[in-house]
């Protein structure tokens, strides 16, 4: 076998697989290492890229699709086979059901130890076929930068999504001619004029006209001038469910989230508008309350999104429109509509419900159990403008969604799969790509524990989240279908917690546990210098079981 060095024109394929994820401009990957890709490890050492060693591959597949999230340029993880392999598992089917732009690197058996039940051997289609956009397998060397290209490409064109790479190790050893593949263009789509004059009907005929917007496929840039479109022309906008940013919560325009725990006055949008026009996003199973609201074919529904397969959509589809939000939104901006008094009362209706949502608690403590409500009012007076917030799964997130202020596109990060220990690895993310901006993180007591070992990487790598661990010793969501179903008969549900603060002292953060209300405040102060000189911080508060925050 060939080696890089036998040839001065030749690189190893895991070489140029590092080489050409430099061209697309992939800043940073997460890896737990593997010994089916030490050649692309190796790469990796004189690279401009920065490795992030992860303490799971779940962690890691989801830092990698919390990257994803906030950049053009698809996040990146490198895992080993097999068991590697399935413990990644869970940040794909968050990137699938996300519609989030995002390559996983698996290192594979040598190529001619395949189908002899080889160790760790594991077929990368069947498993992930129905769970990615593509799969693809490195069989021959001489395609390594074009393989990177095309994975590249699939994750970003038409509707986002993860692909698999699959690195036999034997493969990515052989040396071939030294050529990095271009990258390849991305089509986005845009408004024709039969699209533009479809809308602008609608828009003319409509009263109470809706906006609704989400995805992951947006630039700072869309996000804002869609949002001066927006006020200057007294329209409404919505965000999916954990979506929240892309119109700022400041903005006399954003009218609150749509999804699970959502506010009864948004619950009543769906049905109530007379034109709703979903930008980057489909009326999908959340939105629609499990298929139910939204269904009547008379009413009018425009869906703005590149995917002309409309997947996930429910409910009636009066016209598409295939554009991602970016193009979009610049052939929006040319549609100069009167200003109707109609619009503004609709939306002055439906801001002044949002505001009286979203006020933040009173952050003056009382006495007793320390209090989330009491947490919340204090942290949002402690935020910078352009703060962000991470979390995964459970009734901990309501906390967020209702007072979080969410002020650009990303500031909220979070799975829309109901993924549970999502939360600390995507603050790490946030944290590592935005090193200047306040990163909270809001996690619950089972979901910390998931993933909560990535502090280490935090401590690691300079990532400086506050991960707020909100105890109530129980997996609260499940606690409160079980209710329903099963009254009185508590089982499976309840927990018994460790002091997270001190697992966070452990791992060189700073660790705070709060069981009064009294001690919120000082808390807060410990947790926001801590952050401010570049080291994470835990908030471990103990409160009651059944406290909601709507």
């Amino acid at each position: 076998m060939a080696s890089p060095s036998d040839r001065s024109d030749s690189q190893s394929a895991g070489h140029m697989i590092v080489r050409s994820l430099e061209q697309h401009g992939v800043e940073r990957v997460y890896v737990v290492p593997g010994e089916s890709y030490l050649d692309v490890l190796d790469g990796l050492h004189d690279s401009t890229i920065e490795t992030v060693v992860c303490r799971h591959e779940g962690g890691a597949a989801y830092m990698a699709e919390a990257d994803g999230k906030m950049s053009s340029i698809p996040g990146v993880a490198m895992v080993t086979r097999g068991p590697g392999a399935a413990n990644a598992h869970v940040g794909l089917h968050t990137a699938w059901q996300d519609s989030t732009p995002m390559v996983l690197f698996v290192g594979l058996i040598p190529f001619e130890h395949r189908e002899k039940e080889a160790f760790q051997e594991f077929d990368p289609k069947a498993w992930f076929d129905t769970g990615a956009k593509r799969v693809m397998v490195l069989d021959h060397a001489e395609r390594a930068s074009e393989i990177v290209a095309e994975a590249m490409f699939a994750a970003n064109s038409g509707r986002p999504g993860p692909v698999v790479v699959g690195l036999p190790e034997d493969i990515i050893r052989e040396a071939h001619e030294d050529f990095v593949h271009p990258e390849i263009p991305i089509a986005t789509g845009g408004m024709t004029v039969q699209d533009w004059k479809a809308l602008r009907s609608a828009l003319d005929g409509a009263d109470r006209p809706l906006f609704v917007f989400g995805g992951n496929d947006w630039t700072d840039e869309a996000a804002e001038t869609f949002t001066r479109w927006l006020e200057d022309h007294n329209l409404p906008a919505a965000a999916e469910w954990r979506c929240q940013g892309t119109v700022p919560f400041g903005s006399p325009s954003y009218v609150g989230p749509l999804g699970y725990g959502r506010p009864a006055f948004t619950s009543r949008l769906m049905d109530e508008s007379d034109l709703l026009v979903f930008v980057g996003t489909v009326p999908g199973d959340v939105i629609t309350d499990g298929f139910t609201v939204r269904q009547n074919w008379e009413k009018q529904n425009f869906i703005v999104t590149i995917d002309p397969s409309l997947r996930g959509r429910s409910g009636p589809v009066t016209y598409q429109i295939v554009a991602k939000p970016d193009p979009f939104i610049r052939d929006l901006i040319r549609m100069d509509l009167p200003v109707r008094d109609t619009w503004r009362q609709w939306t002055n209706r439906l801001r002044k419900a949002q505001l009286e949502f979203s006020a933040p608690p009173e952050a003056r403590p009382g006495e007793g159990q320390a209090r989330m409500a009491t947490l919340m009012g204090g942290l949002v007076e402690r935020l910078d403008e352009d703060a962000m917030v991470t979390f995964g799964a459970g009734e901990h997130t309501n906390w967020a969604h209702r007072y979080f202020p969410t002020n650009g596109y990303a500031s909220m990060l979070s799975a829309r799969n109901g993924s549970m220990g999502y939360s600390v690895p995507s603050g790490i993310a946030a944290s590592l790509r935005y090193p200047d901006r306040q990163v909270i993180t809001i996690a619950g007591d089972g979901e910390f524990l998931m993933n909560g070992q990535e502090l280490a990487t935090a401590a690691q790598y300079g990532a400086h989240p506050l991960v707020v661990v909100m105890d109530n010793q129980e997996y609260g969501t499940i606690r409160t279908h079980q209710e329903r179903e099963y009254p009185e008969r508590i089982s499976g549900t309840q927990m018994k917690n460790p002091d997270f603060a001190l697992m966070a002292e452990a791992f060189g953060g700073v660790g705070i546990r709060v069981e009064q209300d009294a001690d919120v405040p000082a808390a807060l102060d410990r947790a926001f210098e801590a952050i401010g000189e570049g080291t994470f911080a835990l908030i471990h508060i103990v409160v009651e079981q059944r406290v909601k925050a709507y």
